[in-house]
C-alpha cells in the first residue's frame, strides 16, 4: 500500500480541485449550448441543437473558418520555409554568439505577445499591412518561426552528419543532400513543428486581435467580439460558438501531442 505524505495529499487535492472546477466550467457551457431555457434550475427545461445552427449562420462561421484556415496554412508554410534552414545552421554550425542568437529566437515565445504586439501592430498599420490578411500573417510569423526552430533543431541534431558527408562524397550537391537525404529523415520533425505552429496560430488572440480587420478575423477573435456583444445575442448561441472553438482546439492539441514529445522541447530549452 502506497502511503502519501501530507504535502503530497495537499498537492493532489489542489490538482483535483482545479480539474473539477475546469470540468464544471466546460460542462456548464456545453449544457447551456444545448438548452432551450435555463434560469434558476440545475438543468435546462429542455435540450435542443438549434443554437449551433443559429451560431453558424448568425456569426458567419463559415467565412471565419475559411480565414482561420488561410492564416494558419500560410503561417505554417512560411514558418517552415524560414525556420528549417535556420534550425539547420544552429544544429550544424558552431560560431561565436550561437547561444545568444538562439536566445533571441526564443524571446517572442518567452515574452507576452502584447509586449511586442503593440509596437509591431503600429508598424504594420503604418505600412498598410494591418487590417488585412497579410498583416495577420506577418504578425503571427514572429512567434511561429521560433517555434519551428525550437522544434526542428533537436531533430536535426539527431541525424548523423556522416550521412551528409557520405552523400557529398557520392557527388550530391547541397540542395540534393537537403532534399533527398535530410528531408525524408526530418519528416516527423517537420510535421510536429507544423502542427505546433497550427495550434498556436489558431489560438493566438493578442497578435491577431491587434492586426485583424473586419474581413481577416480568425475564430478566436470572432469569439471575443461575439462574447463582448453577448447582451444583444442569445447566450446559448455564444456558448455554442465557444464549444465549437474548444472542440477544434482539443482536436489540434491531441494531434500535436501525437507527433511531438513535450519533454523533448523542455529538455532543449534547459540546455
Amino acid at each position: 500500500m502506497i502511503r502519501l505524505r501530507p504535502a503530497a495529499w495537499i498537492v493532489w487535492g489542489v490538482v483535483a480541485f482545479f480539474f473539477v472546477n475546469l470540468a464544471g466550467v466546460i460542462a456548464s457551457v456545453v449544457v447551456s449550448s444545448l438548452g432551450s431555457r435555463w434560469f434558476d434550475t440545475w438543468l435546462p427545461q429542455s435540450f435542443t441543437g438549434r443554437w449551433y445552427g443559429a451560431a453558424w449562420h448568425e456569426f458567419g462561421l463559415f467565412d471565419v473558418l475559411v480565414v482561420t484556415l488561410e492564416v494558419s496554412l500560410l503561417v505554417v508554410a512560411i514558418s517552415v520555409l524560414i525556420g528549417l534552414p535556420a534550425s539547420y545552421v544552429l544544429a550544424r554550425r558552431a560560431f561565436p554568439g550561437r547561444r545568444l542568437l538562439y536566445l533571441l529566437f526564443l524571446l517572442p515565445i518567452l515574452m507576452p505577445p502584447f509586449t511586442y504586439g503593440i509596437p509591431l501592430a503600429t508598424v504594420l498599420y503604418k505600412y498598410g499591412f494591418a487590417g488585412h490578411l497579410s498583416g495577420v500573417v506577418l504578425a503571427n510569423l514572429v512567434p511561429s518561426i521560433p517555434f519551428v526552430i525550437l522544434t526542428m533543431t533537436p531533430f536535426i541534431e539527431q541525424v548523423d552528419p556522416a550521412i551528409e558527408r557520405a552523400a557529398r562524397m557520392c557527388g550530391a550537391r547541397t540542395w540534393q543532400v537537403f532534399v533527398r537525404v535530410l528531408a525524408p529523415l526530418l519528416v516527423p520533425g517537420i510535421l510536429a513543428a507544423s502542427i505546433l505552429v497550427l495550434v498556436r496560430t489558431v489560438g493566438m488572440f493578442e497578435l491577431t486581435f491587434l492586426t485583424a480587420g473586419p474581413s481577416s478575423q480568425t475564430l478566436v477573435v470572432a469569439l471575443y467580439y461575439t462574447m463582448s456583444a453577448a447582451g444583444i445575442r442569445a447566450q446559448q448561441s455564444v456558448d455554442a460558438m465557444a464549444v465549437m472553438y474548444t472542440a477544434m482546439m482539443l482536436v489540434l492539441l491531441v494531434a500535436a501531442l501525437r507527433f511531438v514529445n513535450p519533454t523533448q522541447l523542455v529538455a532543449r530549452v534547459k540546455e
